[in-house]
């Protein structure tokens, strides 16, 4: 198969509009020249409100299937839980749901609508989370993941994140089987990531 813009040959396909790519035209978060354009995406974010929680399920429901995640030996409905999210004109585009520790912030949920990855959107809401342990005067701020999810595990680490525990086989249990996740990956472990607040 070839390049969508040359005549080499593709070895990696866009993960937002699946066009394939050959090393020359795929950038390292594999997306292609088109849609490098998100990069100046106008976009606002605000605190999630009672009025947003309806959005925030349908995402919920559209990234994970359902609506409570287990993170942190912890079971929290998503759409509940207070953060941040972000638009594009009226539509909502992203959020982040946080939970507190005694000495840390758990992100216990990002999710950025596919078409928008890429364009800084993930980021800022991280960064709104630095913010919200930054006021609550909490050392850390945490987040996990699947072993599966390469592309959340590379962002995490870009964003200071480091890995710190791996939890053996809790997804899994969480389902009572081993899903087939990213890449034909089992999924199973959940991989526990934190950054110092300094």
């Amino acid at each position: 198969m070839k390049c969508s813009y040359c005549s080499n040959e593709a070895v990696f396909k866009c993960t937002v509009c699946s066009r394939l790519l050959c090393g020359e035209h795929a950038q390292l978060r594999t997306v292609c020249s088109d849609c490098t354009a998100k990069i100046g995406l106008k976009y606002s974010v605000e605190r999630t409100t009672k009025t947003v929680r309806s959005e925030i399920r349908e995402l919920v429901r559209r990234f994970w299937g359902e609506e409570e995640q287990v993170t942190f030996d912890r079971r929290f409905v998503v759409s509940e839980l207070a953060g941040y999210v972000a638009r594009v004109k009226e539509e909502l585009v992203g959020f982040v749901s946080l939970a507190d520790t005694s000495d840390a912030v758990i992100i216990v949920a990002l999710g950025v609508l596919p078409r928008y990855q890429g364009s800084g959107i993930g980021k800022r809401l991280v960064q709104e989370a630095e913010n919200e342990a930054a006021k609550r005067k909490k050392r850390w701020l945490l987040v996990s993941t699947s072993n599966d999810d390469l592309p959340a595990l590379g962002f995490y680490q870009s964003m200071g994140f480091q890995i710190y525990r791996v939890k053996p086989n809790v997804i899994a249990k969480k389902h009572g089987k081993v899903l087939g996740g990213m890449g034909s990956l089992p999924v199973r472990d959940e991989l526990r990531l934190r950054k110092e607040r300094v």
